[in-house]
């Protein structure tokens, strides 16, 4: 993301991980403002990835979605989703650091398959 209201949000929720803090109320809240700043920048994948994830937050109260694979993808894999069992804050981590820089390639298809998998749950 661009935007640096919105870097700042997430960086604050990262921050709140790191300190073991997991408030899905206030999590969901930063969530939703940053979305509303990725409309600005118009890049409907990360729209997309935001909204599902907050709706994923507030309907479990908790992320159940694993890290995607780091195996190559093309059209011919049929794509395994990771669900998990418990809280999976690492990928959740991992998810927020993927919105920090849409510069890169691999970042938009991980959000695609974050995508993918929040739909598939």
């Amino acid at each position: 993301m661009e935007n640096r209201y919105a870097l700042k949000l997430i960086e604050k929720i990262q921050k709140n991980l790191i300190k073991n803090e997991f408030e899905v109320e206030s999590i969901v809240t930063d969530l939703k403002k940053v979305r509303e700043y990725s409309l600005e920048e118009q890049n409907p994948i990360v729209t997309k990835a935001l909204r599902l994830a907050y709706e994923h937050l507030e309907n479990n109260n908790a992320f159940f979605i694993g890290i995607p694979d780091d195996e190559p993808l093309d059209e011919e894999t049929e794509t395994t989703t990771i669900i998990s069992k418990e809280n999976d804050l690492e990928s959740f981590e991992y998810f927020l650091s993927l919105l920090t820089d849409l510069s890169k390639k691999n970042n938009l298809l991980d959000l695609k398959e974050y995508n993918n998998a929040f739909i598939a749950f």
